[in-house]
């Protein structure tokens, strides 16, 4: 069972920004299913989606990129879908401290695992990329030319699987479910103070784009038929096809 988020429980005297470091690799599983509505549904689908990709393939040994992979969990989903499926499953992550747990926690030989930053590691053609609550933690400036890498590595029937944090043009909706989100927070033990020195902590390293900019992003990057899959307040799923 993963240890409890308590990484802003007490008061800090300067924060500074969020990082992947290792307290927050001991409490990652706890920290992200309390911080984000519908994780729990979203991992799961994503490999199931990703797996049936793999599948339709038609290739020996297909090929799916977890990128961002934090500790695997995606990985591990599409593996659970393939079953007994011979597939190759490479999890990239630039957090040393993630990729040390990770490899403590999968045991599938179809899974390996890479600590390097998912705007340079190579990508050979795969059949699916996850990106999961990825693109939000690169530079704006980086995250076109990341979509059009994977865009060239995608088989022809290949899938992209994008999962990100929104915001709204209209402010009433913005408002709305942004409250909704930090009443989830609190609904799942998180206090005020932790809420707060989170949110100061992401501030400068967590940029949210709208619905709207990653469909026209995809579009440029070369990506052909992209559908929101999944939405639970400001958290979308889109599915993107070459």
């Amino acid at each position: 069972m993963a240890d409890r988020d308590d990484v802003y429980r007490r008061p800090h005297s300067q924060l500074v920004d969020f990082t992947f470091d290792e307290r927050v690799a001991d409490v990652f599983p706890d920290m992200i299913r309390r911080s984000v509505p519908g994780y729990e549904t979203v991992i799961p689908m994503t490999g199931l989606m990703a797996a049936r990709a793999l599948r339709d393939a038609g290739a020996e040994r297909p090929r799916a990129y977890d990128l961002g992979c934090s500790l695997g969990a995606t990985a591990l989903a599409i593996a659970r879908q393939m079953g007994d499926r011979p597939c190759e499953i490479v999890g990239v992550d630039n957090a040393a401290a993630m990729i040390e747990r990770a490899r403590t926690l999968i045991r599938d030989p179809r899974i390996t695992l890479r600590c390097e930053d998912v705007r340079d590691t190579a990508l050979d053609p795969a059949g699916a990329v996850t990106l999961n609550y990825v693109l939000q933690f690169l530079p704006p400036a980086d995250r076109l030319a990341m979509l059009e890498r994977i865009r060239a590595a995608l088989t022809p029937d290949g899938v992209l699987l994008l999962s990100e944090k929104i915001r709204f043009e209209d402010p009433d909706t913005q408002r709305e479910f942004e409250a909704a989100h930090l009443d989830f927070k609190r609904a799942n033990g998180y206090s005020e103070l932790e809420i707060s020195q989170k949110r100061s902590a992401l501030e400068n390293v967590m940029i949210v784009d709208t619905e709207e900019i990653h469909r026209e992003r995809l579009d440029a990057a070369g990506f052909t038929r992209v559908r929101r899959w999944y939405q639970c307040l400001n958290w979308a799923g889109f599915e993107a096809r070459p």
